[in-house]
């Protein structure tokens, strides 16, 4: 009778405590027919032996449901089945078409889409790589033997009707590995195996044709068709073309894959739920005038709420960027019609600002302090904080200090591209040798008003004068390390030895033009490269991050708000301390606020 024992089952449960250890949550896609979801039991087993929960995810395409089962989970399964309707890419059906289900196609395209955007780790199963590829910018060939005979997808046809020397679609036993994969040699694929060749079972009708700019292949048929992608992205996704769910033991490295993954998801999630995420410094409100929506999605802009609450961050500061005008031009020339002045423009993006905020109340607050910013956290708000990018704002009066400190604004970035009043710029002429008189006084009224001087974009010698003047740390709110790329913005390990041992805090920027100056593409990686340096040089409790996002910042890996908690997940991977995120996050730089501003 013991398997009829109920209270012998709840005992236990109760009789340790905690009950069960927290396990990532895997939720996987159901088939859909007959009015029936369905869900082999390999599936779910193969998640379970890889060290996962899993639970199983309905064909229901309800935003609401679709958007409630996600927050709950920490991976995506997105399993085998049908055939994805092309009608949902732009294409007509071929007539060899079969098995679509628009109910299925509809919930799982959704899916994968708000997954994607959530930074989530997902494995998709055979039609699941062809729902990543309809997802995510890549093409699917509905009928293989027919894009192989076109020439389409593959490498063995030659576009001239010959047959596949592969056969795609199995009559053996679903566990019998019937052809060969060859394997991209330091793929995450070829990580999990170790092989660059190794047999798979194969059970599709369909395959990817194209992977798209968001995925990178990993692995190919002998006669090329697409067998595995990854993401291209530093992220963790991935989709194979035949069912490791069959295969015992050689499959089950990639459930163990997806699992680990969303392992690493659930801790950067309770990261980011208890620490404060900070981005100090971004350019959003130059596309103002471009009537941008801070509430939708919207493509134009690399943070807005959505994207914020996909990245899980928790405060941002938005820069009113000043233009410098070169010699003979007017600022008016530079900014909107109807501004004739630097501080009238300066005020006119912070009341934009206070507009967004107001009409965003619920969700969204303005902070000036960290207090507030931890304030804002707890009861469940975003925040927005003020900056200045370039003192021109001025207009050399320093009652003008006073007016911005009292509009909210916690950081001057002292000046831009050029030189100004106030001192000299890394890309100007060394108009004053450093910082001119008009500036001393100026940093020495951003001292007594509690406002942080921002020294990214000045000159070297503007840097040490600064640091000599200021009764207080200063900050680089975006600046990246000189050694690893040497431009005139960047700065050099002196530099930062100094900044440090007065206090301050240096931010790595995401523009691929301060973090390489060679020909390739700067990434996430390179951002970590910087990141890291600057943390040998001065320290882990001297840097942080400022993205320079709508400023043209934004890499591969680390292009959107949307991506902070991807950032987190690269950190974790290596081996980084949750306290040291937190002051990478923002803590460092909270520090120095406080500060400054005498709290």
């Amino acid at each position: 009778m013991e398997h009829f024992d109920l209270k012998g089952c709840l005992d236990s449960v109760y009789g340790q405590y905690p009950e069960a250890e927290r396990k990532p949550v895997i939720g996987i896609t159901g088939n859909y027919a007959e009015g029936e979801a369905r869900l082999s039991e390999r599936y779910y087993k193969a998640v379970a032996a890889a060290g996962g929960v899993p639970v199983i995810i309905p064909p229901l395409a309800d935003k609401d449901a679709v958007i409630n089962t996600l927050d709950g989970v920490d991976g995506l399964l997105l399993t085998g089945g049908g055939d994805v309707n092309p009608l949902w890419v732009g294409e007509e059906p071929s007539p060899r078409l079969h098995a679509i289900n628009r109910e299925r196609d509809k919930a799982e395209l959704m899916t994968v889409c708000l997954a994607y955007n959530r930074q989530m780790p997902i494995l998709g199963i055979c039609r699941g790589i062809q729902v990543l590829a309809s997802a995510l910018d890549g093409e699917v060939e509905q009928d293989i033997d027919e894009g192989l005979a076109a020439g389409r997808i593959g490498l063995g046809s030659g576009g001239g009707g010959q047959l596949p020397s592969v056969k795609h679609s199995q009559d053996a036993d679903r566990s019998e590995p019937t052809h060969t994969v060859e394997i991209t040699k330091y793929s995450t694929l070829y990580a999990l195996y170790y092989k660059e060749r190794m047999a798979v079972n194969s059970m599709h009708h369909q395959a990817v044709r194209s992977c798209g700019r968001r995925f990178n292949v990993s692995a190919t048929a002998p006669d090329g068709v697409i067998e595995a992608i990854e993401s291209a992205e530093f992220k963790p996704i991935m989709g194979v073309q035949w069912h490791p769910e069959w295969l015992g033991d050689d499959g089950l490295p990639l459930f163990r894959w997806l699992v680990g993954e969303a392992q690493t998801f659930m801790h950067a999630k309770k990261i980011h739920r208890r620490r404060l995420i900070l981005d100090t410094h971004c350019d959003t409100p130059m596309f103002f005038p471009q009537g941008i929506h801070f509430d939708r999605r919207d493509p134009r802009i690399l943070v807005d709420l959505h994207k914020m609450a996909d990245g899980r961050q928790d405060a941002v500061i938005m820069a009113a960027y000043l233009p410098q005008p070169k010699s003979g031009e007017a600022f008016a020339d530079k900014v909107e019609p109807g501004i004739d002045s630097p501080k009238a423009y300066a005020d006119h993006i912070f009341d934009t600002l206070e507009g967004i905020i107001r009409d965003n109340e619920s969700y969204i607050g303005k902070a000036v302090s960290p207090a507030e910013l931890y304030e804002n956290k707890h009861a469940g708000y975003r925040s927005i904080m003020f900056g200045i990018e370039n003192g021109l704002a001025l207009e050399h009066d320093l009652a003008n200090v006073d007016h911005f400190a009292g509009r909210g604004v916690v950081y001057i970035t002292l000046c831009h591209n050029g030189d100004n009043d106030i001192c000299d710029s890394a890309r100007g002429s060394a108009t004053h040798g450093g910082v001119s008189e008009f500036g001393a006084e100026v940093i020495g009224e951003m001292n007594r008003l509690g406002v942080m001087v921002d020294m990214s974009h000045a000159s070297e010698k503007s840097f040490y004068d600064a640091l000599d003047i200021s009764t207080q740390p200063i900050v680089c709110s975006h600046s990246n390390c000189k050694a690893l790329c040497d431009v005139p913005r960047n700065i050099t390990d002196d530099q930062m030895r100094a900044l440090a041992a007065k206090g301050g805090v240096m931010h790595v920027t995401l523009y691929h033009g301060f973090l390489r100056n060679d020909e390739q593409e700067a990434t996430v990686l390179d951002a970590i490269a910087h990141l890291e340096h600057a943390a040998r040089v001065m320290g882990i409790e001297h840097v942080g991050i400022g993205t320079d996002f709508d400023g043209d910042g934004g890499i591969r890996g680390f292009a959107d708000s949307s991506e902070m908690i991807n950032f987190t997940m690269n950190l974790l991977r290596r081996h980084y301390r949750e306290e040291d995120i937190a002051r990478i996050w923002g803590g460092n730089w909270l520090r120095v606020m406080a500060e400054v501003q005498g709290k």
